[in-house]
């Protein structure tokens, strides 16, 4: 499995919204999984600043990640592969 990252201008989504932004993410992953194509939502980094979001998800290709987040009606700039480095003491 690889990490993507998605990132996302969000604007001035409310916290509610940014909520069923990521159970949407989380249930459409979970979907194609059970279809067989194996996505997981694995987190996100929301800054209310910028509006900014990058979210990350374990996949096997990006056009599965691509995929999940058309399902789930999440808007993206850009998808692009990712390392995530876990602390080292949390890993």
């Amino acid at each position: 499995m690889k990490t993507f990252a998605v990132d996302r201008s969000l604007g001035d989504i409310s916290l509610e919204d940014l909520g069923g932004a990521q159970a949407a993410a989380i249930r459409e992953a979970s979907a194609a999984t059970e279809r067989g194509v194996a996505v997981t939502y694995v987190r996100s980094v929301f800054r209310p600043e910028s509006g900014s979001c990058t979210c990350l998800f374990e996949a096997g290709d990006k056009a599965d990640v691509e995929e999940v987040n058309k399902a789930a009606g999440l808007p993206y700039d850009r998808i692009v592969e990712a390392l995530d480095i876990p602390h080292p003491e949390r890993a």
